[in-house]
């Protein structure tokens, strides 16, 4: 251990001596935002406890406003998707199931819209683990107080390999990112007057892509009949 312990020390003073030495550079160094986590959206189930966060943040924020007892009508996008449809349903069953008063008329004082993007992303989605080594380092204090009852090597390899696993399944278990990401915003106004404006992003699969793009049919043709 002590071998070790030297080892690293000789490793990271190389580093800092010889990052110490380059003080520019020709361009901005990449760096990476910190760590965050991001939902993926897999289900029709997700959909729904999607409808459940956006009705919860909207009220919360129209209930400040002198609009929160006014009658609610949830508009449904020009050329909705398979998505639109069910999200519209989900939202108007939400809000009706806390109490709030929505209607199918044009002239409702408060109108309710969402819209969904979809974003793709060409470059390589990197399966980061995250904890991985948060776990390392725990895995390292358990194995020591577990040295009390156990050789130090398999209290080592028992609590380390334990960490791990559980990290790398619990990432897998999501099936990662994805190259497929929904920009969900939902809107509430009244008249011209932006009341309240919620936006959320969330990993699709890039399968399920269709189901939040609108679907094309195949285009169409004009014939010229010429007369013999």
């Amino acid at each position: 251990m002590n071998r070790f312990k030297t080892a690293y020390a000789a490793l990271a003073g190389s580093l800092l001596v010889g990052l110490g030495g380059c003080t520019h550079a020709p361009i901005p160094v990449a760096e990476n935002f910190p760590y965050t986590a991001q939902k993926k959206v897999r289900s029709a189930g997700h959909w729904d406890a999607v409808a459940g966060h956006v009705v919860s943040n909207t009220l919360t924020r129209l209930g400040q406003t002198p609009a929160a007892g006014a009658a609610l009508q949830v508009g449904l996008p020009a050329s909705p998707t398979a998505f639109d449809r069910a999200f519209r349903e989900l939202l108007i069953t939400r809000l009706v199931n806390e109490g709030k008063t929505v209607v199918e008329r044009d002239d409702a004082p408060i109108k309710v819209s969402y819209q969904a993007q979809v974003v793709r992303h060409n470059s390589d989605r990197p399966h980061f683990i995250p904890g991985l080594f948060t776990a390392i380092t725990s895995g390292v204090y358990v194995a020591h107080y577990l040295g009390v009852h156990a050789h130090p090597d398999a209290a080592m390899v028992g609590g380390l390999g334990y960490a791990v696993i559980a990290d790398v399944a619990r990432s897998q278990y999501t099936g990662g990112p994805t190259h497929t990401e929904v920009i969900l915003t939902t809107t509430i106004m009244q008249g011209d007057r932006y009341l309240v404006r919620n936006t959320d992003v969330y990993y699709v699969e890039d399968s399920d892509a269709t189901l939040f793009q609108v679907v094309r049919g195949p285009a169409s043709r004009e014939f010229k009949v010429v007369s013999q």
